[in-house]
């Protein structure tokens, strides 16, 4: 009868885990890559979930450059060379422009992206 009663205790506590598992990756926010190079992010275009945070990896292949929308809530530094991490749940759908808010050279005002929230 204990061999019986341990082993479902751990098969029980096991499940316990597995679905603990599972609920911590489900509530983990996704990570997108992007990287800002003169004069053009990439990807130029993301699509996010209202209300599902996500995390944006913000690279600079070459000069500091910014990441800038008001609606979203974003207003970053991206220096040279170097990444940053930038958390963002967005609350509306719709369709937003994020700019370079940093002279980066002469295509610098073409410079953007679009976010996309379903």
């Amino acid at each position: 009868m204990t061999n019986r009663l341990s082993i479902a205790f751990l098969a029980g506590a096991t499940a316990c885990l597995a679905l603990a598992a599972t609920i911590h990756a489900a509530a983990s926010p996704a990570t997108i890559d992007i990287t800002a190079q003169r004069f053009a992010f990439s990807p130029s275009e993301v699509h996010l979930k209202v209300g599902q945070p996500a995390v944006l990896h913000l690279t600079s292949a070459d000069v500091k450059h910014g990441f800038f929308s008001r609606p979203l809530g974003v207003d970053e530094t991206i220096p040279a060379r170097q990444s940053i991490d930038v958390k963002i749940a967005p609350t509306q759908p719709g369709k937003y422009t994020i700019i370079c808010d940093h002279f980066c050279g002469s295509g610098h005002g073409n410079m953007k992206m679009t976010v996309v929230v379903e």
